[in-house]
Parts: C-alpha cells; structure tokens; sequence
C-alpha cells in the first residue's frame, strides 16, 4: 500500500498536541460485505448497514481490491451515467484510466485522486490501460460518492486530477503516524481538493503501536474505515480491523491507534478518516443517480435513455454498449 510515502517522516509538519477533552465517542462499527462491482472486479461495499443520516453528506464508499490480478485479468467498468453527486476515486496501488462524454478523464495512479463532478449529468467509464490488462497486476483504491446539496445538482460536470505529490503531509508530535489530507483542512493544513460540500477527506498510516488523534471540525460528522491492519478506535479503545467502519459521535477530535503487533503482508494500520456538513436534504437514490425526489430521478433515468446526458466518443476500441451500474 505505497500511496504518497516519505523517507524522513520527521520534516514534516506537526500536528498540534490533543487535549483530550471533548473526544468524539464511538456510535458503532460495521463490516463490509464483500461484492463485485462493474465487469467483476472485488469490492468490500464499506457504508453497507450504516444509516444515511450518520453518512451525510457521503451516500457511498468502495474499497476496490486489493487484488493481484494474473495477465488479461484486469477489468474495469462499462459506460454508465451519473447525476446528482460526485465520486472521488483514490488509488493506492494500480493504474485507472477514466473518461467522460464531455471529453474529461484522465489517469490516475499509487496516491492519486480523480474527483468527477457529475452534477447535471454525463456519461463515464473507468478502465484499466491496456498494458497493465496485458501485463496483470496490484490493483486496490478506493471509490467514495459524496452528495451535492439541491441547488448545485444541475452544476456543470467538472474534473479534479489531485496528484500524490499535492496532499498536505503531515506527521503526529513522536512521528507514529503519516497524515495525507487530501481535501479539506486538518490543524489549519489545507488539502488540495476542493469541494462542493465541506468535507475532510485524509489517509494516515499508523506504526505498530502508536496513536493518531486528530482534530476535527465539530459540525462535521466522522467516520473512520480501516483499508489494511487493526487497531482500536475512541478513548474506549474499541477493536477494528480490515474492512470495518466507525462511525462516530459529537466531539472536536478523532482518536485511533494501531495495534502493537500486524501481520507481515499488511505491516501498518492504514484508515481512510473523513466527514463533512451534513446536508440534510431528502435523498432519492437509484443506480447511478442521487436526487431530492422520485420524480427526479425518473427524470434522470428518462433522459439517460433518451440520450441527454450525453454519448459515447468515437474511440477505436471503446466499448458501444450504454449500462447502468451502481
């Protein structure tokens, strides 16, 4: 899981010792189930079972892989269209190539972050190139959806390609812990990503041992998901491994740690940490499009079908077949 790493952990920025007064306790911890997404590639569906109301303003969040894929293995996903929210891709290991009817995309490779605005609509697809098809390979990211508020539903499709390089780095006071934020604010240092709902989105890898408490904005709800190892989370020290989610409750800090002793493949406790304003709208979800109301999503589907939110560039090569995939 190389992500953005450092070789001197020490140069980096501080975060600011934690009073631990005001911590967020711990609501719940989940599993995720385990799926498969697009042309067959494995997913752990990691907000499955968790009530909307303690996601918003997220609505849904894949961890893809990890997975070591033999030659001509890699898959991707068909063309599919998207209203209503945007997904913020995030890759750890791997290379993902996407492209949009609008003529955006890009490719995105070990610590990038692809953040697609589908706003009004368009229509998308997510690959791998066709050398890494060829040649097989690790393949692991995660894939969040995050909602937009009624008034910027119908905002013009947009792309963000967020380089590795471009997260702030930072480092907890004895340097147990690698902070990537990514978009949002943690302790006054910005990450790059702008975004339509306020949010924090950040990936910290915790040594064997230590503890990772994180300042955090108290209007925002917070969620902690564990992408490799195991540890505990809150002042209660509650369990969590691979694959599982805490949810928490009201407080201005995040506390997890990492368990003195992991496992050879996976060395670190590496989470992703996020949360942001709620919205509190209602949310009519279906497929690929998340809405306020029925209606508008029958909308969605009516004009997808009708061919308005866009069509297929002429690529050699590209897939002709118009999906839908969730």
């Amino acid at each position: 899981m190389p992500a953005v790493t450092v070789s001197d952990i020490t140069v980096l920025p501080r975060i600011s010792p934690q009073d631990p007064a005001n911590e967020r306790p711990v609501k719940s911890v989940t599993s995720a189930p385990s799926g498969y997404e697009g042309e067959g590639f494995p997913v752990r569906r990691a907000f499955a079972g968790v009530d909307l109301r303690d996601l918003d303003p997220f609505i849904h969040m894949d961890q893809m892989g990890e997975v070591e894929y033999a030659p001509g293995e890699p898959k991707g996903t068909p063309w599919h269209p998207h209203r209503g929210f945007e997904t913020v891709t995030y890759m750890l290991d791997g290379i993902m190539e996407h492209q949009d009817s609008n003529g955006g995309g890009g490719v995105i490779s070990n610590g990038d972050t692809q953040w697609m605005t589908a706003g009004s609509g368009l229509l998308h697809i997510e690959t791998p190139p066709e050398h890494l098809v060829l040649s097989g390979g690790l393949f692991h990211g995660i894939q969040l959806w995050v909602n937009l508020p009624k008034a910027l539903k119908w905002a013009p499709p947009r792309y963000q390609d967020i380089r590795g390089g471009d997260a702030a780095l930072l480092s907890t006071q004895d340097g147990g812990a690698l902070i990537r934020v990514i978009a949002g604010a943690v302790d006054g240092h910005d990450g790059p990503g702008s975004t339509h709902s306020p949010i924090t989105l950040v990936h910290a890898t915790v040594s064997p041992g230590a503890e990772l408490v994180l300042p955090w904005q108290p209007e925002y709800n917070a969620l902690v998901y564990v992408l490799a190892g195991q540890g505990t989370v809150g002042a209660d020290r509650r369990p969590i491994r691979k694959g599982q989610l805490a949810v928490f409750g009201p407080g201005d800090k995040i506390r997890t740690q990492a368990g003195t002793s992991q496992s050879q493949a996976e060395p670190n406790l590496d989470v992703l940490v996020l949360g942001g304003r709620p919205i509190r709208e209602p949310i009519a979800m279906a497929g690929p499009f998340v809405m306020n109301t029925r209606d508008e999503v029958v909308q969605a589907f009516e004009d997808f079908q009708a061919g308005k939110l866009g069509s297929i560039p002429a690529v050699h090569g590209a897939p002709t077949e118009l999906r839908s995939t969730d």
